[in-house]
């Protein structure tokens, strides 16, 4: 797959080629690519789960991860439910939306962000709803239900850096099949541990750093427990958790079922700010003793502690 993607690459990328591509040509060539790819993974053995990895939208290799998982789940609802999609350009459904003709319900907390979806030729080309909602525990049922989407769906995606725990917790209206849940890799692999709520909790105002955000990967594979989800497996850039229902897991998934510690990859990118806003690019473990003394909710015990 490695080498077939090079080749494609290097013929879309030189520059000899770039100044007779239009914005749209570029868009189609990615979904191009994003084709082959996905046909090859039925060729391919995949042994891990993380062999399945490649990017057409997702930011790191989750479109290659998700079309495993619906081609494993033939039955599958093609509907799909993602939230904190930004301006959609960079996101986990998109490629779902456009190749697999999916149709499903992004919402973002700016209207900035969901006009700009509203305009891009997307938003009426396939089945999209893009709502703009900025997400609580409180409110997630009623803006699912409102937008027309309850009982069996194919995929939940939460991304909002902030009370992601919370809001998977508080859904009930949608049973998702599969589960893709953002996790805070700086919390480590030991602590079941999430900030605590705060219905307008937002990730730059919590702390300076702009890490103290979400869950650890144990408190989300803890609520996975308690909602019948097995935890299959994480990106291997360490951003996000993976999670299918236990009544349809098929043999190959249920070969990727593994423990937090088994499954935890630490982040790889650099997101740590000074106070004054700049990034430090520190690693994310050196980081770690800037939010000592933070308090923290550990879903084990139901009680507050400090990281």
């Amino acid at each position: 797959m490695k080498n077939l993607i090079k080749k494609i690459l290097r013929v879309l990328l030189d520059k000899r080629n770039l100044s007779l591509v239009s914005k749209q040509d570029l868009l189609k060539n990615k979904l191009l690519l994003g084709t082959l790819l996905a046909k090859q993974l039925h060729t391919l053995p995949i042994r891990r789960f993380q062999d399945a990895e490649f990017s057409v939208f997702s930011q790191w290799g989750d479109d290659g991860l998700i079309q495993l998982l619906v081609n494993e789940l033939k039955d599958c609802p093609q509907t799909f439910i993602e939230f904190g999609v930004e301006n959609y350009t960079e996101a986990n459904t998109r490629f779902l939306l456009q190749h697999n003709n999916w149709r499903g319900l992004i919402m973002d907390g700016s209207a900035e962000n969901i006009a700009s979806i509203q305009r891009d030729p997307i938003h009426f080309l396939y089945g999209l709803i893009a709502k703009q909602c900025f997400i609580t525990a409180e409110n997630i049922n009623y803006a699912i239900q409102e937008s027309g989407f309850k009982g069996q769906i194919g995929i939940l995606h939460i991304d909002i850096d902030g009370n992601d725990y919370w809001v998977w917790k508080s859904i009930t209206c949608v049973q998702p099949w599969i589960v893709i849940m953002e996790y805070n890799s700086i919390f480590g692999s030991e602590r079941a541990i999430t900030v605590p709520y705060k219905a307008d909790f937002m990730r730059t105002k919590a702390h300076h750093s702009n890490l103290f955000f979400g869950a650890s990967l144990a408190a989300l594979c803890t609520l996975a427990e308690e909602k019948g989800y097995a935890f299959i497996g994480v990106n291997s850039h360490g951003n996000n958790a993976f999670f299918v229902r236990k009544d349809v897991l098929t043999p190959l998934l249920s070969s990727f079922v593994c423990s937090v510690q088994a499954g935890y990859e630490l982040a790889k990118f650099k997101e740590e700010r000074t106070s004054e806003g700049a990034l430090t690019f520190r690693a994310p473990e050196a980081a770690l003793p800037n939010l000592k003394g933070l308090q923290v909710f550990n879903v084990l015990t139901n009680s507050l502690e400090l990281l």
